[in-house]
Parts: C-alpha cells; sequence; structure tokens
C-alpha cells in the first residue's frame, strides 16, 4: 500500500489515544504504536509499549528502535494538585518523546499536540467567550502554554511541523481515566438510582444555566489526522468542538429521561465527598446485573466532575477556523451523550435499567 505512515500515539490508553488509534485503525494506511505506563495487548494492527515518560534514560531506551515514525500524537497526561505542579512532568514527557524520536526519525514530518481550553484561562474563571485561537496570553504556568513554547521553538529550522488541537470537554467510554464525564454522569445516575433518589445536577447553582460546548472524542480524533496530515494546517492551533452548545438546564433533565429517573432542584453536592463511600454499592450493582468486573476507581472521576460542574460561567471556544480551512465534522452533542450511554451499557460497564 502506498504512502503508509507510522503513528506513535502518546497516551494510548486515554479517552482520546485509544479513540485515535481506533480512527487510525480504521483508515488502514497507518502503522500504529501506541505508548502508555500501562502499556496494551499489541495486535496486527497496533504495537504497544509500555514506557515511563518522566524517565529521560528509560524513554531513550524504549523509543530508540522507532526509526519509523513518520508522526507523533501526543495526548499523554500527569495530573497534580496544582496548576504549576502540572509544568514540570507535563513538560519532561513532551520533551523526553520528542527528543528520543527526533534523534532515530529520518522522516518525521509532524508532531500533534493535544491542548484545552487552560490555554484561554478558561480553569481559572470567566474568560472570553467564544475563545478564539488568537486570543492573547495569560499570566503562567500553563503546561499547555509551555508545550507549545517549547514546539514552536524546537521546531526552528526543522523539516516536520506540528499542530494544536483545542476540544472542550472530551466525551468518550475510555475506562481508568481522571477525565471522563460521561463516566461520572453514567455511574452517578446508576447509583442514584439504586438508591431511589431523583437524579439532581450537583454542581454549583451558577452552572446549571450556562452554556457550555463539548467534543466527542470521535470527532477529535478526525480533526487530529486532518491538521496532521494537511500542509495548511502547518504550526497552528485549533478550537475543536462538536459545533453546537447545550445548557445543563435542558439536557440534565433529558438525561435523567434517558436513565427512568426522576429529576429534582439541583443541590450542590461535592461528588469527591457524597461518592467516597459508594464502592460497596456499585459493586452491588454489578454483581446484580453481571457487569464487567471494572473496579470502582476506573470507573469514577469524581474530582473532574466537580471541576466541569463548578463552571458558573460560559464555557465554549469558537471552532470556524478548523470549518473554514476544511473540517466540516458535526455532532449533536445531546445525542452524543445517549451514544455513548449506551456504548457503555453493551461493554457492560453500566447496567441495562
Amino acid at each position: 500500500m502506498k504512502n503508509i505512515k507510522t503513528a506513535l500515539v502518546v497516551g494510548a490508553n486515554g479517552v482520546i489515544g485509544s479513540k485515535l488509534i481506533e480512527h487510525l485503525e480504521s483508515l488502514g494506511n497507518w502503522n500504529i504504536i501506541g505508548l502508555s505506563r500501562r502499556g496494551g495487548l499489541s495486535t496486527n494492527k497496533t504495537q504497544y509499549l509500555t514506557v515511563d515518560l518522566l524517565n529521560e534514560a528509560e524513554s531513550k531506551q524504549q523509543l530508540h528502535k522507532l526509526h519509523g515514525v513518520t508522526h507523533i500524537f501526543y495526548a499523554a497526561y500527569q495530573d497534580r494538585s496544582d496548576w504549576a505542579g502540572l509544568v514540570a512532568p507535563n513538560m519532561a514527557m513532551l520533551v523526553n518523546v520528542v527528543n528520543a524520536i527526533e534523534s532515530v526519525a529520518e522522516n518525521l514530518q509532524h508532531i500533534s499536540l493535544m491542548q484545552g481550553y487552560k490555554v484561554y484561562g478558561a480553569h481559572y474563571g470567566p474568560f472570553k467567550t467564544p475563545a478564539k485561537e488568537s486570543d492573547g496570553a495569560h499570566m503562567p504556568p500553563e503546561f499547555n502554554v509551555s508545550q507549545q513554547e517549547f514546539l514552536t521553538e524546537h521546531q526552528k529550522g526543522k523539516k516536520w511541523t506540528w499542530s494544536a488541537l483545542r476540544p472542550s470537554v472530551v466525551a468518550g467510554t475510555a475506562l481508568g481515566n481522571p477525565m471522563n464525564l460521561v463516566m461520572v454522569i453514567a455511574v452517578y445516575a446508576s447509583i442514584s438510582k439504586k438508591l431511589g433518589v431523583p437524579l439532581r445536577f450537583p454542581g454549583k447553582p451558577g452552572a446549571y444555566d450556562k452554556l457550555l460546548d463539548i467534543t466527542d472524542a470521535g470527532l477529535l480524533a478526525k480533526a487530529t489526522v486532518w491538521a496532521a496530515t494537511n500542509t495548511a494546517c502547518a504550526n497552528q492551533a485549533f478550537n475543536i468542538t462538536n459545533g453546537d452548545l447545550i445548557r445543563w438546564n435542558d439536557l440534565w433533565p433529558k438525561i435523567a429521561t434517558y436513565f427512568k429517573m426522576e429529576t429534582a432542584a439541583p443541590l450542590p453536592m461535592p461528588l469527591q465527598q457524597v461518592m467516597v463511600d459508594k464502592a460497596e454499592i456499585w459493586a452491588d450493582i454489578q454483581a446484580s446485573y453481571g457487569l464487567a468486573d471494572t473496579s470502582y476507581e476506573a470507573v469514577s472521576s469524581w474530582a473532574f466532575g466537580d471541576f466541569v460542574f463548578s463552571w458558573d460561567y460560559d464555557f465554549f471556544s469558537d471552532g470556524t477556523k478548523a470549518r473554514r480551512m476544511g473540517f466540516n465534522e458535526y455532532i449533536d452533542t445531546e445525542k452524543m451523550f445517549f451514544d455513548l450511554f449506551d456504548e457503555l451499557k453493551h461493554q457492560k460497564i453500566i447496567p441495562e435499567i
């Protein structure tokens, strides 16, 4: 087959990375290498490598044979307890990957960087909406910005290019991830139903009626490959969203209806506190409905749920730049949530109730 490319997907087991690998496999003209701390089961389409990218020596040792890599898709993330603490580990991992691959891959063509709205200061509070790629910078530290600055400077004089993708909250079904809103809602609803309580919106009161956009992981995968393989996209950033906006006050009652539940007035409840003792209830649900044997920790991202549901300000970007340049995929966000809930039921992660 002509024009075979080799993708190195860094963060292969995450919501973003796993969907990206699935999309690359469907295209048929990619060799794929998945990189993560947990590794994975290699197939005839994707080879998985286990690497601790915080360890520079191990990174070099594990990656030194990857001479054929043409595209790095970087979607790895290390969590820390504060914003400043995120910079060092997340910078180290990117630098270690780029340095290791650049030294051995003579035909490296592109490095794709996964970012988010932290670039716009969205994690601090109300920010300019719709956020545009050309918006001004904010006070550091911010690891997404530092990573892009590294690529911008490091790329000078090189034949490879970079792109930066800026999704909103990414929706998917991958397990064991610290940022999976779909799983948060699905597990929260399942446990609420088991306890016989209505499905209450648990976030800040002001968050219930604000505008929010979402990014489907499958749509993001398509946009990522599009930007990485089009020369017109070289050395640029792109907001990537489903193309519509939601308000929880409209969607939340529909989610309750999907789960065949009543709803009630929003009640601010920190999920990290009210859900901490629910592991036994979840185990009982799993046993009662013959669900897959997944740990409570693997299906609960309560800290992320609290973070998203705390946004008592509009949270959305302008996604027209990518569409003006030729990426024209759209997804109905309401339908997306229900499709993903259906997928979780099919995978026997949540019950059919």
